[in-house]
This record gives structure tokens, sequence and C-alpha cells, in this order.
């Protein structure tokens, strides 16, 4: 039998060490029974090493990955991806007006510039979007919209002129957990990159361009294969989509490299507070995201049999209904664990300042020994 996760990396926690731990804590233990059992089960193997957590989910990539705190992961990624040295300058705020909500399994969404003033939007769906071409087309021009407006304004509180060669290209990433059908017909390519071309043959360089990574592809061309990571972008491509532990001890094997973000991987399954918070932030983002793929299966099927139209109608809303209900319940779960959360803040201060005076205390008495002891 081959070595675990837990044997090799020793802060990874037993079960009933977590357990302990999560029931310790009445709050957080009252959070514990408020998930499904599948969703307690899963949390229980993340921390104690049964399984690799979900790299994609939006929480736990930000916090490993994020490039205000660990740049040169990102860094190293996208190079890659891009065939190019990537340098990460900024990260930017995201634009709360742009295509807010089409009800696309989106699932983690980071803008970030790039040293050479490109701008690159990496984001992560669970399931395809069914016209991942025109999203994507959408959010190109809205990053090319904001990058003219910055030179533009820059330009001119510099006294400049604006030229459009000032304009660096932007880069939309997508990450699909489930891809959709035209990714899915390549069977052995997992990375498609696109971008405008002439029909002539014409060189011109226009700046919106587009990679897709097909993950489930790689790892079904993975699991058809020799076993073998083959590059260091394979290397990324299985730490965020992998959760084997036998694929985990192979990458790091591999690539020592990556061992260090395990680690600060499982440090933080040691913070319960922090780790259950994510989780459940996520378990609720999938059951809001759940609930909207539904409703737009539920539309299409209404576009399909316009013979059915009114039935279907009201079939949708009743589900978007529902979904409200849900998410004032979602809502509910969210404040209830914030105010958790503040008590045991007030708590954890009212136990320093109890360990503060009772520091004070034993100070007094050892300074009353040493007067008797001198006496």
């Amino acid at each position: 039998m081959g070595k675990t996760l837990r044997e090799h990396f020793s802060m990874i926690r037993t079960k009933e060490e977590v357990l302990a731990n999560i029931y310790d804590m009445p709050m957080v233990k009252s959070l514990y029974d408020a998930w499904k059992p599948e969703e307690r089960e899963e949390f229980l193997e993340i921390c104690t090493g049964a399984k690799g957590v979900k790299m994609l989910y939006d929480s736990f990539f930000k916090e490993i990955m994020n490039p205000e705190y660990t740049p040169d992961r990102l860094n190293d990624f996208l190079s890659l991806l891009l065939a190019q040295s990537v340098q990460i300058r900024s990260v930017l705020p995201s634009d709360s007006t742009r295509i807010a909500d089409e009800s696309s399994l989106l699932i983690m969404d980071i803008l970030v510039e790039l040293e050479d003033g490109s701008l690159a939007n990496i984001e992560v769906q669970k399931i395809g979007y069914y016209f991942p071409e025109t999203r994507s087309a959408c959010y190109s021009a809205d990053l090319l919209l904001r990058q003219y407006k910055r030179i533009r304004d820059e330009k001119r509180r510099l006294g400049k002129q604006f030229s459009y060669r000032d304009i660096q290209p932007v880069f939309v990433i997508v990450l699909f957990e489930e891809s959709p059908l035209p990714f899915r017909q390549f069977r052995d390519v997992y990375r498609h990159y696109s971008g405008q071309k002439s029909d002539t043959g014409v060189i011109l360089k226009h700046p919106q361009k587009f990679v897709y990574l097909a993950l489930d592809v790689f790892k079904e061309k993975q699991d058809n294969g020799d076993g073998t990571i083959h590059n260091r972008l394979e290397a990324w491509l299985t730490f965020l989509c992998r959760d084997e532990p036998e694929w985990i001890l192979k990458l790091i094997d591999e690539y020592p490299d990556f061992e260090p973000l395990y680690e600060d991987i499982y440090e933080l399954c040691r913070n319960m507070e922090k780790v259950m918070g994510m989780f459940s932030k996520e378990l609720m983002e999938m059951d809001r995201n759940t609930v909207k793929l539904m409703i737009d299966e539920m539309q299409a099927e209404i576009d399909q049999l316009y013979g059915e139209q009114n039935r279907k109608a009201e079939e949708l809303r009743k589900l978007v209904k529902e979904s409200e209900e849900q998410s004032r319940e979602l809502e509910a779960r969210r404040k209830e664990f914030e105010e958790q959360s503040r008590e045991l803040e007030a708590r954890r201060k009212e136990s320093e300042e109890q360990s503060r005076k009772l520091e004070e205390q034993a100070q007094e008495i050892a300074q009353l020994k040493k007067m008797l002891a001198e006496k």
C-alpha cells in the first residue's frame, strides 16, 4: 500500500481530531450540523487527507494562488499557458455592472493586469456555458474598453496624445470543469488558443486573445495515458483539477516545488473556523448556481416547445419562487454564520483578557513569594 497524504503531510489531522475540534466550538458545530450528510463527508475527507482540496473552488484558489501575496504562482501558470513571460502588475476590481449573471456555473473569476499593460481575465466554469464564444467576446470587449479608458485618461493627465498603438492585448482565459460539446469533440486536445485572423493571410495584430482549457478532456487523456505528467503546464493542470491522493503524491514527487502549495492548503485546514467558512461559501454558491442552471434549461425547453409554453412558464415561475426561497435561506445561513463568527471572536478576546489577568496575578504572586523569601 502506497504512502497516504496524512503520512506525507504531518499537519493533516485524523477524522477524530477534526471532529473533536468541531465539537469543541458550539457555533462551528452548529454550522457543520446544518450541512447535508454528503457535504459533511466531503469536508472531512478534505481535512483528513482522504482526498485533496478542489482547487477550482473560488475561495481555495484565491487563498493559495493569491497574486497579491504569492504572485510567482500565478505568474508561472500564466507564463506557461500563454507561452510568454508574465509578471502580474496588479489585481483589478471586478466591474459589478459587466455581464453580471449569465446563469452559467461560474465559480471563480479574477482580473489581473500584466507587466506590459495587458489585461487577463481568468475564470472557471463548472459546467460549460451554452455559448462560451459569445460570452468570451463580451468579456474581451469589456476588457479592451477598460484598458482604452484607463490609457486615454492617463495620457490626458500627463498632457500627452493618446494613440491606439498604446493598447496591449487582452486575454480571456476560461477553465472548464465540464467543457461544452465543441471542445469535447477534440479528445486529445485540452488547450485551445483563439484569436482573430484574416482569410487572406494578411497579418493583423488584433488585441483580443482567448485561451480555453478543457480540464475534463485533460483528465480523461491523463487517465487513458501512461500515468506521466509530461511537462510543467500539465503539472499545474494536475494541481488544479486532481484531488485524488495518488495524483497529488505523484505531482509533488515529480515537481517538488508544488509541495509548499499543498502545505498551505493543509495548514489552512487546521484553522477550522476559516476553512468551514470558505467551504460553506462554496456550498451556497453551488446551490445558487444549480438553481440558475435549472432555470436556464427550463427556459430552453419553453423556447423549443412553443405549444407547451404556458405549462412550462408556470413551472419556471414556480422554480423561480423556489429559488428565491432558497436564496433567502442561504442568506439567513450566511448571516447566522457571520453572527457566530462575531461571537467566537468576542469569546476569543475575552479569553485573551482572562489570560492576561491570570498572568498579572501570577506575576504578583511571584513577587510576594520573593518578598517572603527575602524576609
